[in-house]
């Protein structure tokens, strides 16, 4: 008889984890109706973050994705009026990415939609327990080890 492999299922309850969060992110999503994908609502959250409207190039950084990944959400959020293409005002061959007042709607209900998705992920989990899960997600995303005193 093998003894179970902890840090095995420890990663598929962490795969497992992902997976459900994704489904109901998604159904909160569609309930709002708004027409956005959900890697489209991660560019939208990423240019949310710009002070100044970025590049396409620097989008596809910053999300790590190839330009051409950008330049099709890019394309669908403009069709949909959430994002448009300005010309750059030191160099008019660049193109800068910003966000339309329907696209900052858009971010209002986006945020409402992962905020009850986070109510319901989280609704079995005492104040004390969700403050001891962010502690830990916040070291593995990191990768620094906890340090116990």
């Amino acid at each position: 008889m093998t003894t179970p492999d902890a840090d095995g299922l420890l990663a598929e309850q962490l795969l497992r984890l992902t997976r459900r969060v994704h489904r109901i992110q998604k159904r909160h999503l569609e309930q709002r109706d708004l027409g956005i994908t959900p890697a489209q609502s991660r560019l939208l959250r990423t240019l949310a973050h710009w002070g100044s409207p970025p590049r396409m190039a620097d989008l596809a950084e910053r999300l790590e994705v190839v330009p051409r990944a950008v330049t099709t959400l890019v394309d669908g959020l403009e069709a949909s009026g959430k994002v448009r293409r300005v010309p750059d005002p030191a160099n008019r061959r660049v193109i800068r990415i910003e966000l339309t007042d329907d696209g900052r709607g858009a971010l209002r209900e986006l945020r409402a939609a992962r905020r009850s998705a986070a109510e319901e992920i989280l609704a079995p989990l005492a104040e004390d327990q969700r403050a001891a899960l962010g502690g830990l997600l916040d070291t593995l995303i990191d990768g620094e080890p906890v340090r116990l005193c």
